[in-house]
């Protein structure tokens, strides 16, 4: 009985493995950095965001942003930064969050 949960538990394990292993990872556009910066200042702001800064290093962008107190009057949040890295004749979004990459997804596939 113990022998047969084991390799119950193994199957699901190797399974869970293989299903993780198939992601292709993060997704690339093609698009100019500047299109890119554009339409990532936007989607932030429309979604309560409040871009702080952005720093041009080398081949990439990095946006910093924090939420901002939605008429509560509780301060603003935390900076934390975003990256547009450009590779070759594409552009990568690094440390994204999900809600905002899903927006930044459709406005630069229209």
């Amino acid at each position: 009985m113990a022998h047969r949960r084991l390799s119950l538990v193994l199957l699901v394990v190797l399974a869970a493995t293989r299903l993780a292993a198939q992601g292709k990872g993060p997704k690339k556009y093609a698009v100019s950095n500047d299109g890119a910066l554009v339409v990532t200042k936007e989607v932030l702001v429309k979604q309560g965001y409040e871009v702080v800064r952005v720093e041009n290093s080398g081949r990439d962008y990095i946006v910093w942003y924090r939420r901002g107190n939605r008429g509560r009057g509780k301060g603003k949040g935390a900076p934390v930064r975003m990256v547009i890295h450009r590779t070759e004749d594409r552009v990568v979004f690094l440390s994204a969050p999900s809600a905002v990459l899903v927006d930044i997804d459709v406005r630069l596939k229209l």
